[in-house]
C-alpha cells in the first residue's frame, strides 16, 4: 500500500509540473519562457523598455528578447523567422509581438501548426483583424473607434477649429486606422471643425530617404501646414518616428497636439524638447512630470496631450504578466476581464476595455480587445480631459 501511495503521488507531481495554461503537452511549468518581439528604439522606446521591464522582473533566461528589423515592411520573411524561431524551443508557452506588424499572422499560423501548445499575443496589429484574430489567442490595440471620436472632441474643447491627419497609404491600408480616420472626420463635422489630409513619405520605404527621409519631410512641412491652418490646429501622426519633428514645430511656431498614434509621454517629447528622460522604474507619474515642466518651459502649455502611462510600455508589461499568469496555469482559457485586471492591477491606471467589432460585416471578436485611456493635458497645473466617461456615440462602432 505504501509503494502505490508513493506512486500516485509521483504520477500527481508529474501532472502538475506539465500544465500551462492546462496543456498536457506542456514541459515542466518550472521552465517555462515567454517571448517578447518588439521593433527597435528607434521605432519607439516604450515597447522595447516594456519587455525589458518584464525580463528584469522574471530573469533574462526565462523571458527571452528580440526585434524585428526597422524596415519590416520590406523584411517580411525575416519578420517571420524571428517569431516563429521559438517554437524550436519546447520550454517557449507564450509569445508576444508588439508591434504586430505584416507577417506576425503568417508566423504565428506556422506555429500553431506547430506548437498548439503556446500561447500567441499580437499586440497593435497592423493587420487584417479577422486574418490576426484567426490565428492569435489574444489580439489587443488601442481603440479606434472610441479615439477616432474623443481625440477630435478633446481639440475641440482646447479650442480648436481644425484637425490636420498626417498618413501615408500603407498605414491607411490598416483597416483600424480607415476606422478611426473616417471617424475623426465625421466627428469633426459634428463639432465644426475642419478635417483635413496630409501626406507624408512612409519611413519603410528606403528609396525615399527612410526614417532620415521621413524626419527632414515633417521638420520642412509641419511649419507650413501651421502657417497655412492657423494657430487654432490639432494636429495628428499615425507613424511614431514622424512624430518628433512634428511635435518640435509645434512648440515652435504654434498649434496643438492632443496624443500620439501610440500615446506615451515619451512618444516624441523627448526629442522634440532636447530632454533626457529616464524609464527608470516605470514611475510614469514622474516620467509626465519632467515632460510637462519642459512643455510648459517652452510655451506649450494647454496645448499638447498624452496618456500619462504609455499604450507600447502598458501592451509589452501588461501583456507579459498575463502570459506569466497563464503559463503559470492561473486562467482556464482566455478571457478579457482577467486581461483588464492585469493591466489595472499591474500599471496602477484605468483602461477602458471593449471587443472589436469588424465595421464590415459587424462581426466581434471575443478575443480581440481593444483600451483606452484618459487624455492628460500637460500645463500648469495639467488636468485629464475627462475621456473616461464619455459616451461614444453609436454611429462611431
Amino acid at each position: 500500500m505504501k509503494k502505490l501511495i508513493a506512486l500516485l503521488l509521483a504520477v500527481l507531481m508529474v501532472f502538475s509540473l506539465t500544465a500551462c495554461g492546462g496543456n498536457s503537452d506542456a514541459a515542466d511549468s518550472a521552465d517555462f519562457k515567454i517571448a517578447i518581439i518588439t521593433g527597435t528604439t528607434s521605432q519607439g522606446e516604450d515597447e522595447v523598455v516594456g519587455a525589458q521591464a518584464i525580463q528584469k522582473m522574471f530573469g533574462a533566461d526565462r523571458v527571452l528578447l528580440d526585434t524585428y528589423p526597422d524596415n519590416f515592411s520590406e523584411e517580411v520573411d525575416t519578420v517571420i523567422a524571428k517569431i516563429t524561431q521559438y517554437a524550436d524551443d519546447p520550454t517557449v508557452k507564450a509569445i508576444i509581438v508588439n508591434q504586430s506588424v505584416g507577417g506576425t499572422a503568417e508566423a504565428f499560423k506556422q506555429i500553431k501548426e506547430k506548437r498548439s501548445d503556446i500561447l500567441c499575443i499580437a499586440g497593435t496589429s497592423q493587420e487584417d483583424p479577422a486574418t490576426i484574430a484567426d490565428v492569435a489567442d489574444i489580439v489587443i490595440d488601442n481603440n479606434p473607434n472610441a479615439r477616432g471620436y474623443l481625440m477630435i472632441k478633446t481639440a475641440h474643447d482646447l479650442g480648436c477649429d481644425t484637425f490636420v491627419h498626417v498618413s501615408f497609404p500603407r498605414h491607411m491600408a490598416i483597416e483600424s486606422m480607415q476606422v478611426r480616420h473616417t471617424i475623426m472626420e465625421k466627428a469633426c463635422e459634428e463639432f465644426g471643425m475642419t478635417f483635413v489630409d496630409e501626406t507624408a513619405p512612409d519611413p519603410t520605404d528606403t528609396s525615399a530617404g527612410g526614417m532620415d527621409g521621413a524626419v527632414a519631410f515633417m521638420k520642412e512641412n509641419t511649419p507650413k501646414w501651421i502657417e497655412k491652418y492657423g494657430q487654432n490646429t490639432a494636429y495628428f501622426c499615425t507613424n511614431d518616428g514622424e512624430t518628433a519633428p512634428m511635435l518640435a514645430a509645434l512648440i515652435a511656431n504654434g498649434g496643438y497636439f492632443v496624443e500620439a498614434d501610440l500615446p506615451s509621454p515619451l512618444m516624441g517629447y523627448p526629442s522634440a524638447l532636447d530632454i533626457s528622460v529616464s524609464v527608470g522604474e516605470g514611475d510614469w507619474d514622474a516620467i509626465t512630470k519632467t515632460v510637462e515642466d519642459a512643455v510648459v518651459a517652452a510655451g506649450g502649455a494647454g496645448r499638447f496631450g498624452t496618456w500619462k502611462v504609455s499604450l507600447g510600455y502598458s501592451l509589452c508589461y501588461g501583456l507579459g504578466q498575463y502570459a506569466w499568469n497563464y503559463c503559470e496555469g492561473k486562467y482556464a482559457s482566455v478571457d478579457m476581464d482577467d486581461v483588464k485586471d492585469i493591466f489595472c492591477d499591474k500599471l496602477g491606471v484605468n483602461f477602458n476595455f471593449a471587443k472589436y467589432s469588424s465595421p464590415t460585416d459587424g462581426v466581434t471578436y471575443d478575443n480581440y480587445f481593444l483600451i483606452y485611456e484618459d487624455t492628460y493635458i500637460m500645463g500648469n497645473p495639467g488636468y485629464f480631459a475627462g475621456n473616461m466617461d464619455v459616451e461614444i456615440p453609436d454611429w462611431c462602432y
